[in-house]
């Protein structure tokens, strides 16, 4: 069977995660690469772990999580779904099973915000670790944080995010950090709000109640 170890460490897989930031680089977009791609899969992986879901699913989350961007190596637009096709040929030219990949290519297909639906516990989870990727490191260029670019801004105000499942797991909570004299709260509701209300469907879909906290107010 396939592991996350293999996919990851896999030189043509690498490449086109590479090149696939490369594409986001130059249409002016924050980092997607390996940082992004490792955090949404340990992250994903991490909950349904902690909810306890079968070990073999674990891995095939963080393998959909590892995948989940390589679409922008075509275009930004669409991405989930040419991702989803991409993910397709590669998995299944490394022999993985029919029904394996049939789970991957659903949770990847459904990630975006703008066609996506957590169709699945997998799904959900790559929603929820994707969606709350928000930090400083994500900004490719500071010289850039000068209120031109409130994507920038914002990833550049959030000095530390955290997503936390509650000990009787009922919950699940983004808390961030955010520096305000790079950026106000306000502004975060304003590129975000759409990907925490599908936070809040994957975390429903997870038997969960999302929460967001941000400089220790709970505003969701």
């Amino acid at each position: 069977m396939l592991t996350y170890e293999q996919i990851k460490n896999d030189p043509a897989i690498r490449t086109y995660v590479e090149r696939a930031d490369a594409t986001l680089a130059a249409l002016g977009y924050t980092e997607h690469s390996f940082a992004h791609v490792t955090r949404v899969s340990v992250m994903a992986g991490h909950i349904l772990k902690t909810l306890g879901y079968p070990e073999r699913m674990v891995e095939l989350t963080k393998i959909a999580g590892f995948l989940h961007d390589i679409g922008n190596l075509v275009n930004r637009s669409d991405h989930s779904q040419s991702g989803a096709i991409l993910a397709f040929q590669l998995l299944n030219e490394r022999g993985m099973d029919p029904a394996e990949i049939s789970m991957i290519v659903s949770a990847i297909g459904n990630h975006d915000e703008g066609t996506g639906v957590p169709v699945s516990a997998m799904a959900a989870a790559i929603i929820l670790g994707d969606k709350s990727d928000v930090r400083r490191s994500r900004v490719r260029d500071v010289k850039k944080v000068d209120g031109s670019d409130i994507h920038d801004n914002v990833n550049y105000s959030v000095t530390k995010s955290e997503l936390i499942i509650s000990e009787d797991k009922a919950a699940i909570t983004l808390k961030l950090d955010l520096d305000t004299e790079f950026s106000a709260v306000m502004d975060y509701f304003e590129i975000f709000l759409k990907r925490m209300i599908m936070c809040r469907g994957a975390a429903k879909k997870l038997g969960l109640t999302f929460k967001l906290n941000v400089n220790g107010q709970l505003l969701l």
